[in-house]
């Protein structure tokens, strides 16, 4: 794309700032729109070092309302950062609806500067420009508008301005190591951002190249881009989306219905016995985890009544409590709300050596936000494709990924919801939606089917945790939980 391109042709100065003053006037007018809508705007900086990104910022900011907009620079990944998935740290600052977030460098440009330096190699590059596609792509069918500019100058350009940066005292310390690497290499770095341009540069987010040489006609035609992809995205903020087809190989899964729940039962004293042994071993696993660095999310999804908090509570009393947390999933707070459907999850990951577990899980959007009407038709359509994408790029990462459904029959949900409100020190643990969500039983047995057969995907299984008999569930969580660590352990 950088090779190819033609400089647009650029006005005369006076007609510039004209047209300035009216496509500032114009983003302001968007602005208000973007609030009463509800559109999210994501405008990602890219470019050459010292080609302007951050005085166009600055220039282009000023039309919005400072209320409606942040303005994040992404510097090169901590030592901590690092210890999570590439995309955790770009996903936490996604914005809101209704707001913009302006980016002074986003995936790009750790993606380029790594590949340079050689700290990854062809295969991770290929994987990342997967994970930022699909991530692009997943962001732009929920709703978000992602304006994606790349802010081209020469190599003789860069080198007279990093010249200037340097020769006075007040901006010598924006010119980088990597400032001067890339103009000493640019012929190098361009076939690379060439490359990576052509490879991210998608209908759902494509890339606008900046002519850059003039800072007044750069920020006049960032604005023209912003405002036309701002008027386009307002008129098709209520289209339906498309549903992808399933790319990823799945396991096969038998009905709710078909799992026999019959004869799964431990005595007392068996359940004691393999309860010791199993939490023993599972205690000096931890160790292992933890020195290898391997990260762990264990997610439950269950009946009501069926059991989740005890199994839990069977697996941590095992565990080291500085190297795990358990996370209570409730309905979206309005801050969550206000973004993908996933944020609140990436924003939960564990750093890796750590384990995760989720009491609830972003299978809500499939199964109570299905049935009780909280998103559309097409939002839980999609749902399972962006899941398996989302449990896909935590796999890749070195995840270990566990996902326990725990199952119990109509009749033993009854009992156990009778005794909790016939309980006095039990009552906390039933709602009047509890009694709600039951009249619904048949709906949510097949919303479970359904997220079963088309999630049980080879890198982040379902295992059905027959749990009629309490004590036999927890005993094969447990199993399943040391089988699945001891075989990541022997991998690495």
């Amino acid at each position: 794309m950088l090779k190819e391109f033609a400089r647009p042709s650029r006005p005369d100065p006076e007609q510039i700032s004209g047209e300035i003053k009216q496509a500032r006037d114009q983003l302001g007018i968007y602005q208000m729109k973007i609030k009463e809508a509800g559109l999210p705007v994501m405008v990602i900086f890219e470019g050459w070092g010292a080609a302007g990104k951050g005085s166009a910022i600055g220039r282009v900011i000023r039309s919005v309302d400072p209320r409606f907009f942040t303005v994040r620079t992404l510097t090169p990944p901590t030592a901590e950062e690092m210890r999570y998935p590439f995309l955790h740290r770009y996903m936490k600052e996604i914005p809101e609806k209704g707001k913009f977030a302006f980016f002074d460098a986003f995936w790009m440009e750790e993606v380029i500067t790594q590949k340079m330096t050689g700290e990854i190699d062809d295969a991770t590059y290929r994987r990342r420009v997967r994970s930022i596609n699909n991530t692009e792509r997943s962001l732009t069918d929920n709703g978000y508008l992602v304006m994606k500019f790349f802010f081209h100058i020469s190599k003789k350009e860069q080198k007279k301005r990093l010249r200037e940066l340097e020769e006075d005292k007040n901006t010598s310390w924006r010119v980088t190591q990597t400032d001067l690497h890339e103009n000493r290499h640019y012929d190098e770095y361009l076939d690379e951002y060439d490359r990576f341009l052509e490879d991210t540069n998608r209908h759902a987010a494509p890339w606008y190249i900046i002519d850059a040489k003039d800072k007044k006609w750069a920020e006049l035609q960032v604005l023209r881009f912003l405002n036309q992809g701002i008027d386009t995205a307002l008129k098709n903020h209520s289209l339906a989306v498309p549903i992808r087809q399933n790319v990823f190989a799945l396991n096969k899964t038998p009905l709710l219905s078909e799992i026999p729940l019959d004869g799964k039962v431990l005595t007392e004293e068996a359940y004691k016995t393999e309860l010791d042994a199993l939490q023993k071993d599972l205690r000096d696993l931890h160790n292992e985890i933890y020195r290898k660095k391997i990260p762990v999310i264990i997610a439950y999804e269950g009946w009501d009544a069926a059991g989740k908090g005890g199994n839990i509570k069977r697996i941590t009393a095992a565990l080291d409590p500085r190297g795990y947390e358990v996370l209570p999933i409730a309905s979206p707070e309005p801050h969550e709300k206000a973004r993908h459907f996933l944020w609140r999850f990436w924003t939960r990951l564990p750093k890796d050596g750590h384990i995760a577990i989720f009491d609830r899980t972003w299978y809500g959007r499939v199964m109570v936000e299905r049935l009780e009407g909280f998103c559309s038709e097409n939002d839980w359509q999609r749902a399972y494709n962006e899941i398996n994408e989302f449990e896909k790029e935590l796999a890749d990462w070195g995840a270990v990924v566990i996902k326990f459904w725990v199952q119990i029959d109509n009749a033993t949900q009854l009992q156990r919801f009778t005794d909790r409100q016939n309980t006095p020190e039990k009552q906390w643990k039933i709602t009047d939606e509890d009694w709600r969500n039951r009249e619904k039983w048949d709906q949510y047995e097949q919303a479970v089917d359904e997220m079963l057969q088309k999630t049980n995907t080879t890198f982040a299984p379902w295992y059905i945790l027959e749990s009629n008999d309490k004590k036999y569930a927890r005993i094969k969580a447990l199993r399943i939980v040391l089988e699945s660590l001891k075989k990541a352990c022997e991998e690495r």
